[in-house]
């Protein structure tokens, strides 16, 4: 499934955006959550079930009756008979093309929606509340999530958080499990930067949110790669995958991110023993995954494996995303 944004770019017909624009108790999606809605076609998702069937024809009404905003606030139990029970109020919004082509511009930034509840106004605003796009913006928390403000004059506006990936996937192999990971990460909010020398391997189409690095000094992309991001080694050679985890674990990193290495037992054994002989440090080399995925998952068909290894990153960066955080410089070529 595209998210909403990726969609909104291949649209080439109107569509209306529908945002959570409140969650209040036990609701299916949080704020923030987003659908794209077209005549022909649906993208991204507030959650299933009769409240999104519900909401898919009120934006397509929209695009009939000419309407171009419009804020309801749904019952889940009484009015939807949906056993979650919570409050879900979604804001329906003709889709902005100058808005969009600046958005999908700064994907790899923080950007917020700016979009007045009780008028016609909305703007967007850069990382610091900076005006992108519009008017003067009432002066809103870059910290918080998706929320809905009042203004000095009592107004409201959705202040819609459209945050940048923070997690970073370094992954080193083209092989079977490195391709299936790829795929299973296209639909995630996360972004990759794939790596072998074998050109030949990388498919002709890759999701948008990964970049293909073919290229013979692999070592090169981990010194160049910004601190605090992930690193996954599946090559095809035992010698390639040694000297990167030594590059990997050897960089001068004050927050070295993960490290996930493909291999048995008897493999993290070897390298061990390796990368203790070479005096690298001994808490990185405790820390390095081997083998990789989460516990329990033993199949070892590349589908497979490659689920097991999205799981654990998945906890992994869930786990970073609830310390506070800052988005990591890239040094990496745009």
């Amino acid at each position: 499934m595209l998210d909403w944004l990726s969609g909104a770019m291949r649209l080439q017909e109107p569509a209306v955006l529908v945002t959570v624009a409140i969650a209040e108790g036990s609701v299916p999606r949080e704020a923030g959550a987003h659908m794209l809605v077209s005549d022909n076609a649906l993208f991204d998702t507030i959650g299933g079930g009769h409240l999104e069937w519900q909401a898919t024809a009120i934006a397509r009404a929209m695009l009939r009756d000419g309407r171009t905003r419009h804020l309801e606030r749904f019952a889940l139990g009484p009015s939807l008979g949906q056993c979650c029970g919570g409050v879900a109020h979604l804001l329906f919004e003709r889709i902005d093309e100058d808005h969009l082509a600046c958005l999908q511009a700064r994907r790899q930034t923080d950007t917020f929606r700016l979009v007045a509840l009780d008028g016609p106004e909305s703007m967007l605003c850069d990382e610091h509340g900076r005006v992108l796009i519009g008017a003067a913006a009432p002066r809103f928390d870059t910290a918080a999530a998706t929320h809905v403000l009042r203004d000095d004059a009592g107004r409201r506006w959705l202040v819609d958080a459209i945050r940048a990936p923070r997690a970073h996937l370094f992954l080193f192999g083209a092989g079977h499990v490195g391709a299936a990971i790829v795929r299973l990460l296209g639909d995630l909010p996360c972004r990759v930067t794939w790596v072998d020398e074998r050109d030949d391997l990388f498919p002709d189409s890759v999701p948008a949110n990964v970049r293909i690095e073919a290229t013979d000094t692999p070592e090169a992309v981990v010194a160049g790669a910004p601190s605090g991001n992930s690193f996954l080694v599946m090559t095809h050679s035992h010698a390639l995958d040694q000297r990167l985890a030594e590059a990997i674990l050897a960089r001068p990193d004050d927050n070295p991110g993960w490290f996930g290495l493909i291999g048995s037992v008897t493999k993290r054994r070897q390298f061990e023993h390796r990368l203790r002989a070479r005096g690298l440090d001994g808490a990185r080399i405790d820390a390095m995954a081997c083998p990789i995925g989460v516990p329990g998952i033993t199949g070892k068909q590349p589908a497979v494996v490659a689920l097991a290894v999205v799981a654990q990153l998945l906890a992994v960066w869930e786990a970073q995303n609830r310390a506070p955080a800052t988005l990591p410089v890239s040094s990496e070529r745009s």
